[in-house]
């Protein structure tokens, strides 16, 4: 019998058959390689990653932390761990070098998260993200949707770095992303200055949306159908496509943080690219789904009548439910900024721990 390949495999024909691409949600190397096996062209990082990526080698990292401070006596632990940060991501970099040439930027990213305690801080964030951008040449950059970030995110473009908006869960946060990179690239266009080769993309967060969903029913005693939610995400960015399409948006969407299949079989034959940890890489590539286009199919009237009823999915559907002002305040925004803010202070404290002993 004739052995079966990742490139034979639900994800490898959903890469090869339809317009979907799908990214590595790790900078893990070995996990990277099995992705890439079956066409995935990116990679992702964020402080939690990075965190988990550390704790399943903590040998390397405490050692190779102990040889930087070494090496840069008055660094301090920010530093120590932002140097942690590049070194993890960028050792994934070369193994996506060859859809980056192949795709002449368009994709082959590998994704670096900008320090997430910056959320309010725009020059801090271009600053930071200028820094990343010279890492390798297939570098992407995130910069959160708030309302500093969406700023950053036009004034990072416009200097040439391809950024990834993230902490992004409604289609007027990434309205607001994908209108603020055009900016930035008209900006570099009215100059003659290139952006043939630059790779940016719009996340929307459709497993964290449907986690906050779940925990505002709970407060405020309602009771939804438990078919309903796990729409929510996929009528998201299903929505935001269309507006993509209507506004002739040049940057990518990208779906994230994957809680089951639908936030993969739904979205299949889109133009856009699914983010998928490796563990629902596997699940998925085991499943018996059939791969077909679906992104057309639209989430039924019965579901989006019931996920009406919570304020926040209305929020995160109406493309003018939330305005930027609005964004940092937003439940999902705050939830996923403490989230991150406290992996950056897990980081800090192994950089301490690596030191000290």
């Amino acid at each position: 019998m004739p052995t079966t390949t990742l490139s034979d495999s639900p994800l490898g024909r959903t890469v090869a058959e339809t317009a979907t691409d799908i990214w590595n949600d790790s900078c893990n190397v070995d996990e990277l390689a099995y992705a890439v096996e079956f066409g995935a062209v990116g990679a992702t990082a964020n402080p939690t990653i990075v965190v988990d990526n550390w704790r399943a080698d903590p040998s390397h990292w405490a050692t190779r932390t102990r040889v930087l401070a070494g090496e840069n006596p008055t660094w301090s632990e920010r530093e120590l761990a932002w140097a942690i940060v590049a070194e993890m991501s960028t050792r994934a970099a070369p193994l996506l070098l060859p859809a980056f040439a192949a795709s002449g930027g368009r994709a082959g990213r590998l994704s670096i998260q900008t320090d997430p305690t910056l959320w309010r801080d725009a020059d801090g964030l271009v600053a930071q993200a200028q820094e990343f951008d010279g890492l390798a040449p297939n570098v992407i950059v995130k910069l959160p949707a708030t309302r500093a970030g969406i700023a950053a995110m036009e004034e990072a473009t416009y200097r040439g770095v391809s950024i990834n908006a993230t902490v992004s869960f409604s289609v007027a946060q990434a309205v607001a992303a994908g209108e603020a990179v055009e900016r930035g690239l008209e900006r570099r266009d009215a100059e003659n200055r290139d952006t043939s080769r630059m790779g940016p993309v719009i996340t929307i967060m459709m497993g964290r949306l449907e986690d906050w969903l779940r925990e505002a029913a709970d407060a405020d005693g309602l009771s939804i159908h438990p078919g309903a939610i796990p729409w929510a995400g996929v009528a998201v960015v299903k929505r935001a496509l269309a507006e993509w399409q209507a506004r002739g948006v040049r940057a990518r969407l990208l779906a994230a943080a994957i809680r089951h299949h639908l936030h993969w079989s739904e979205l299949i034959g889109g133009d856009l690219v699914l983010t998928l940890p490796p563990s629902w890489q596997k699940r998925f590539n085991a499943s018996s789904v059939e791969v077909r286009s679906r992104i057309a199919d639209a989430v039924d009237p019965g579901h989006l009548a019931e996920l009406r009823r919570l304020p926040d999915f209305v929020h995160a559907y109406e493309p003018d439910g939330l305005s930027i002002d609005e964004f940092d305040a937003w439940g999902p925004t705050r939830k996923t900024l403490r989230t991150f803010i406290g992996s950056y202070h897990d980081l800090l404290h192994l950089v301490t721990e690596a030191q000290l002993g």
